[in-house]
């Protein structure tokens, strides 16, 4: 069967890609998803994302291997497996990253990927609760609402406050004029729903005669004609197909199953692939390579008032009283994902934008959500917004059920374990604040014992987690480890492009669902030849 555009992968990009690209009705677009669909209460309900974060039927559930500079820990890496992808999954917090990321990109060679050539893009896919403006769009698929989570619950008032008695600003519009600063996260949650990619771009042109999306449908390996993609090889149903395209390949399946795919299908280091018996195609080193994550540590602390989450993970009445309202009017605690604010700050003069960012969380997160709490408390989550350390996603075998060998190296680089300590003390300074005395009780983590930098290094490598913001496996760029060029094309092959967070030349300043839908956008306009007029926006840089 053979369409023009094959797309691998229904996750945040494939669902832009899927639908800017069907709106030419002369398209014939497949998009291929291995997971199911996403139209489930447990996807819709903003609090009830640990559900199918932990669902093997709609996520990857991977694990890194043993993590040297942790401890030899296994880190859990979840991938959303379902229409959406990890936007059916995430916090919901939409964030764009720092204009200096894209100047970054742009830096090393990406001329068109820097801030003003980006900005179209972010304003293109969303509709602000605020409405438009220079910096923000009133008009895309998607609905961005700033969070008024803190004029519901007093203690994220509270944060704000003592941030500012701390000495921090309380931003603006965060994804505006200037990072810098405390205050509510935009969020992907309109009037009590999630509203991930899957809803904003699928659901209205799933019903066109021109897109077909095909769900349970693990794709196995891209074909070629020499050094052409011109098909895939699905497992559908428990037999292999395969599919034909007239015109490309679009490789959107993430940070991790993106370079696998390329992996199988004989693209990446021609020694690594020889080694475990795969045939060449191209020798691509870079496939895989220069992965990159935020590594957060939670600063967490008994909380004296009953104002946290505590009663709804342990109290069936208060469950069942919350869940009525959210069933039937779409309102209360269950609406909010709880993760809707925080902060972007610089921890020394050397930075001219922030390097590290915190979310609060009126609760405390242990093993990934899984184990309550036995008492109210409240955390800081903290992370350095740039590390340095790189890791790498590699394949095991030729057997595609195989699970790759996930390896981040965290802390490899000793100036991201500094920022993780400044990043401690700072929230700890925040907690410490007068605002916080009615409610701050005894300190968790990393607890009243803790007393000196080597102390608090030993916390920080046997507690420190992912922020689940894989990313940076296929970078874009022109020297020898880069994967695509700035137009999303795979190098020395033809009709073939990977469009994901995986293409990003290194990570940006905060969360990165935001980032992976401009990324789709930009380069759904590269395919269909088109191109958006830059916006020259001014933006705040600090000490300069």
């Amino acid at each position: 069967m053979k369409f023009d555009y094959i797309i691998i992968g229904a996750g945040s990009a494939g669902c832009v890609l899927s639908n800017r690209l069907s709106e030419d009705e002369n398209n014939r677009v497949a998009v291929f998803e291995a997971g199911k669909s996403s139209d489930i209460w447990k996807v819709k309900m903003p609090l009830a994302l640990l559900y199918t974060m932990h669902d093997p039927k709609y996520n990857w559930k991977y694990y890194s291997e043993p993590e040297p500079y942790l401890n030899n820990r296994r880190l859990f890496c979840p991938r959303g497996k379902m229409i959406g992808g990890c936007s059916s999954h995430n916090g919901m917090v939409f964030v764009r990253g720092h204009p200096e990321d894209y100047n970054r990109w742009a830096s090393y060679g990406l001329k068109n990927w820097d801030y003003a050539n980006v900005l179209p893009y972010f304003k293109k896919l969303e509709t602000w609760s605020e409405g438009e403006n220079l910096y923000r769009g009133g008009s895309g698929p998607l609905k961005v609402s700033r969070s008024k989570i803190h004029k519901q619950y007093p203690l994220f008032q509270t944060v704000m406050d003592a941030a500012k008695e701390t000495g921090f600003e309380l931003y603006e519009d965060v994804n505006g004029y200037k990072q810098n600063g405390f205050g509510p996260f935009d969020v992907t949650i309109n009037e009590g729903i999630r509203w991930g990619a899957g809803k904003a771009y699928l659901d209205n042109v799933k019903s066109n005669k021109n897109i077909r999306i095909i769900t349970e449908a693990y794709v196995l390996k891209i074909l070629f004609n020499n050094k052409t993609a011109i098909g895939i090889e699905v497992k559908l149903k428990n037999k292999k197909m395969s599919y034909f395209a007239n015109k490309e390949i679009l490789l959107s399946a993430g940070s991790i199953n993106s370079p696998k795919i390329l992996l199988l299908s004989g693209i990446g280091d021609a020694i690594e692939l020889k080694k475990i018996g795969i045939d060449i195609i191209h020798d691509l080193p870079g496939v895989g390579k220069n992965l990159q994550d935020h590594l957060e540590v939670y600063i967490q602390y008994k909380s004296k008032k009953k104002e946290t989450l505590y009663n709804l993970s342990t109290n069936y009445f208060t469950q069942a009283i919350e869940g009525i309202k959210w069933f039937l009017f779409k309102k209360g605690m269950l609406a909010n994902s709880h993760l809707e604010l925080g902060g972007f700050i610089s921890s020394n003069k050397k930075y001219s934008h922030p390097n590290i960012q915190y979310h609060f969380f009126p609760s405390l997160v242990i093993n990934h959500g899984l184990t309550n709490p036995s008492f109210d408390g409240f955390q800081l989550h903290a992370y350095p917004n740039r590390p340095k350390s790189r890791g790498f996603v590699k394949l095991r075998s030729p057997n595609s059920r195989e699970d790759p060998i996930i390896k981040f190296n965290y802390l490899q680089e000793e100036e991201d374990l500094k920022q993780m300590r400044d990043s401690v003390n700072i929230a700890k300074k925040i907690f410490g604040q007068p605002s916080f005395i009615p409610y701050l009780g005894e300190e968790i983590r990393p607890g009243k014992n803790c007393n000196s930098d080597d102390e608090l290094n030993e916390i920080i490598r046997n507690t420190a987690d992912s922020a689940y913001h894989p990313s940076c496996s296929n970078k874009m760029g022109n020297d020898k480890f880069s994967v695509v060029d700035e137009k999303t094309k795979v190098h020395g092959i033809n009709n073939l492009r990977v469009i994901d967070s995986s293409i990003m030349p290194d990570i940006i300043s905060g969360n990165l669902n935001a980032a992976t839908l401009m990324i789709a956008e930009k380069a759904s306009d590269l395919i269909l030849k088109k191109q958006e007029d830059p916006i020259d926006a001014p933006y705040y840089m600090e000490n300069k």
